[in-house]
């Protein structure tokens, strides 16, 4: 590209990860080359066109000039970026002035609200800031003054048109359509890649991108490229476009920004985009760790200067927002993690595998056998072919949650999941992993007057951007999958003050009749029960035994509910909140199981679970009506029944109708696991934790909670999908739960609910595989929130403060 360093950076043979003595001379060349412009003006020619030196300085006007150094260049409004600090004695560059706490906006007379400029740099690893910020010093000082994170969670596949479209409309692949960069549509029978005309299709996108929202709140956009900006969706274009040429140089692209800004007020735009395809391209061609990619990130630097000279010689870099990001990280790819499925079945003819790291398969006989093909068939038998298999397959709905990519056609049935580094093939570099990996991360950096200064924030996820950009616009953003307010603290004065969530349904009362149940319903505590085939197992939401204390019903509430009494969203919905000692749940009438239990433990050295005859002991919950109960007599065969705390903690009264859920016996060993092991550690390293947990309902895997239908036959409670487990903790472990002073922690988990452990390959009795498969499946809370029906953390905190621990996802 034009005015990049031209620098051939040597490494060693593998140009990979040794660095010869010629690449340190050349890098501290290339950074030499910032601190003397003019050298890099001497080295290409060609750089002249876009930057004043003081060899042009006082230029005649050239007839091909892309940008002037001559003395009338200001009143010819024609300047190169960087005129002034090139030839205005005693101007300093943007870069050599000192960090500024702007604390207004201070534009030029014409602007009557500050532009916002957002910049993508394709592939930036937020990696790269670490091992590579001292050599990028314009980008080290937008994030030294402004507002940052460590790194910013792409989502799921971490590919370019998903990202860069999820951006810019708050919406996970699976809701906005673009779910990779090929696809294919069978209500169509159309197929989409980067480099097909179909790519312009507008029934492709959908979502409301924020050049839209922009411009139906009577504000203008500008896009110099942007996945989607060139499509005509629903009829419409941003005010000004480009159509995607990646032969463009960037510098031509920052210099039509600046003529974009030149326009008249009414005729300029507010909202602007800027798109490179740097360092992703040298990081696809070369890897993440070569020669080429400092060399593009150099390149990058220099041009994110250029960038910020021409807003401050328009005096606009006290006015304008900016917002620098990626879409995804980049791997290094190795032909020795290279999984192919050939190698684990031989007959391929069938179907088609849509390669990478994100791989699905799909039949070859389209449309015709589109729904027909036999997935599961395919996933069963590529399953646990080897041992630590790296290509792991699965159903697209057993995805886990975290990764929303299941709800969509456009997705194909049959999903291979790769562990870090491997893919369906081997060159360069690549991505498009699961988004949790570390060198999938994606960077954010923003600057200006409506952020905050020398900010670092906790990472977020991109999903969050979009109303982010809305807030800096000033309008309000069409409905998305982000959490508006969650990026509130990265905001100087946030427009939106969120609010928490009313209350859909109001608890209902359960009021014991008599100290005696008036119907057992099959219940018995008399012997232990044998084993029956069905539908499956019964375990409580409690899995051990606690010692009892006399607290009243307010203590036990401060104790077991410190943040407050889930609210329920579902409308509609019958429920009542149950007390007892050691726990409190909330019972629903229609599913006949609790929608959530909450308890708090201290550090605990081991657990005590209950003796095998009070396993086998549930007894009728006086309080709840036999017609919104379950009855026994389903699981009166099981090879094992329920797990619970009567309300005075007795081995007697171990077990409640209220407090029982079906669970299958695989499911149930690996529950019990949970609590017995990782429970205890969880305590130890939090000191002391609050647990909420409970059912979960998603049969149409959309991410959002089933709406209850009537149990038939009466009696039966429906078999969740998943079973959830929200952790808190304070911040500091100085302070147990309930006493907590300062910001919670949280770790949650959407565990799915399944009759075998396929998707572990584990057997046997050893059960140490679950801490790592349960941190496969960790999820915010606000997923949680999304797949319940429920709202946590109502009385604890600031509204503010709750959305980004309901939005925190723990990684591991």
């Amino acid at each position: 590209k034009c005015c990049s360093l031209s620098l051939s950076l040597s490494c060693s043979p593998t140009n990979k990860h040794t660095l010869t003595h010629t690449h340190v001379f050349a890098l501290f060349l290339s950074f030499f080359i910032f601190l003397f412009p003019s050298l890099s003006l001497a080295l290409s020619p060609l750089c002249q066109r876009w930057t004043c030196s003081r060899f042009r300085c006082g230029e005649e006007r050239l007839a091909n000039g892309l940008c002037s150094c001559s003395d009338d260049c200001v009143k010819a409004g024609d300047c190169c970026a960087n005129y002034y600090s090139s030839c205005k004695v005693g101007v300093k560059s943007w870069i050599e002035e000192e960090c500024e706490d702007i604390q207004t906006p201070q534009c030029p007379a014409s602007f009557s609200k500050p532009p916002l400029i957002l910049v993508s740099m394709d592939g930036f690893q937020a990696g790269y800031l670490k091992a590579y910020g001292s050599l990028l010093p314009v980008i080290s000082k937008l994030r030294n003054c402004g507002t940052s994170t460590s790194y910013m969670r792409p989502v799921y596949p971490t590919k370019t048109f998903p990202n860069h479209y999820t951006i810019v409309t708050g919406l996970y692949p699976e809701s906005h359509g673009i779910v990779d960069n090929k696809m294919y549509d069978v209500t169509r029978n159309a197929s989409f890649s980067l480099k097909v005309p179909e790519k312009f299709n507008a029934k492709w996108y959908q979502g409301e991108p924020v050049w839209f929202t922009a411009m139906d709140n009577n504000l203008k956009s500008a896009t110099f490229f942007w996945p989607g900006s060139d499509v005509a969706v629903n009829g419409r274009l941003p005010d000004f476009y480009k159509k995607y040429d990646k032969n463009i140089s960037f510098e031509e692209r920052i210099s039509t920004i600046f003529q974009w800004l030149n326009l008249p007020q009414g005729e300029r735009p507010d909202f602007y985009t800027l798109y490179m395809e740097e360092p992703d391209s040298a990081g696809h061609q070369y890897g993440p760790m070569s020669s080429q990619v400092i060399e593009a990130l150099l390149n990058v630097d220099r041009l994110l200067g250029l960038l910020m000279d021409g807003l401050k010689q328009k005096n606009l870099h006290r006015c304008v927002n900016l917002v620098l990001l990626s879409d995804h990280g980049m791997e290094e790819a190795s032909c020795k993690k290279a999984a192919f499925v050939s190698s684990y079945q031989d007959n391929i003819d069938d179907f088609t595998v849509i390669q990478g790291p994100a791989a699905r398969i799909r039949p070859k006989n389209l449309p015709e056998d589109f729904f027909s093909f036999d997935y599961e068939g395919l996933v069963k038998n590529l399953s646990c072919r080897i041992p630590d298999q790296p290509m792991r397959p699965y159903l697209k709905e057993h995805l886990p949650k975290r990764m929303h990519f299941a709800n969509n056609v456009r997705i194909e049935k049959a999903h291979l999941y790769m562990k870090p580094g491997w893919q369906a093939y081997c060159t360069g570099g690549f991505h498009g992993s699961d988004n949790v990996f570390k060198n999938m991360q994606a960077i954010f950096i923003s600057y200006g007057p409506g952020l905050k200064y020398k900010t670092q924030v906790a990472p977020f996820e991109n999903i969050e951007v979009y109303n982010l950009l809305c807030d800096l616009l000033d309008v309000p953003p069409a409905p998305n999958n982000g959490t508006h307010g969650s990026l509130n603290h990265l905001l100087k004065n946030p427009p939106h003050r969120p609010v928490y969530p009313a209350e859909l349904s109001s608890n209902s009362t359960c009021k014991a009749s008599g100290l005696a149940p008036s119907d057992h319903l099959g219940c018995s505590c008399s012997t232990r029960t044998k084993a029956v085939r069905n539908h499956g197992s019964i375990l409580s939401m409690i899995m051990f035994f606690i010692t009892p204390s006399p607290l009243s019903v307010s203590g036990t509430k401060a104790l077991h509910l410190p943040y407050g009494i889930p609210r329920v969203l579902q409308e509609n919905s019958e429920y009542c909140v149950l007390h007892h000692a050691d726990y409190i749940n909330g019972y629903s009438k229609d599913t006949l199981m609790p929608l959530w239990v909450a308890y708090t433990i201290n550090p605990l050295v081991s657990l005590y679970p209950l003796s095998p005859v009070a396993e086998a002991c549930v007894r009728a919950d006086v309080r709840v009506a036999p017609l919104f109960s379950q009855n026994c007599v389903r699981y009166k065969d099981n090879p094992a029944l329920s797990y619970d705390l009567g309300a005075n903690g007795t081995e007697a009264e171990s077990l409640l109708t209220s407090n029982i859920a079906p669970m299958y016996p695989a499911f149930k060993a690996v529950w019990t696991y949970f609590h017995d092991v990782l429970l205890v550690k969880y305590s130890q390293q939090l000191n002391g934790v609050n647990v909420m947990s409970g059912p979960i309902f998603d049969q149409h895997y959309d991410g959002h909670f089933d709406t209850p239908t009537v149990s038939t036959p009466q009696h039966e409670a429906p078999i969740p999908t998943h079973f959830y487990v929200i952790l808190t903790s304070c911040g500091n472990s100085s302070f147990s739960p309930a006493d907590c002073q300062g910001p919670l922690e949280t770790t949650s988990f959407t565990l799915p609910h399944r009759p075998d452990h396929t998707e572990t390959c584990a057997n046997g009795s050893d059960f140490q595989w679950v801490q790592e498969w349960a941190q496969f499946h960790a999820s915010r809370v606000r997923d949680i929130e999304l797949l319940t029906g429920l709202s946590f953390y109502h009385n604890r905190i600031s509204v503010e403060e709750t959305l980004q621990l309901k939005t925190f996802l723990q990684t591991f």
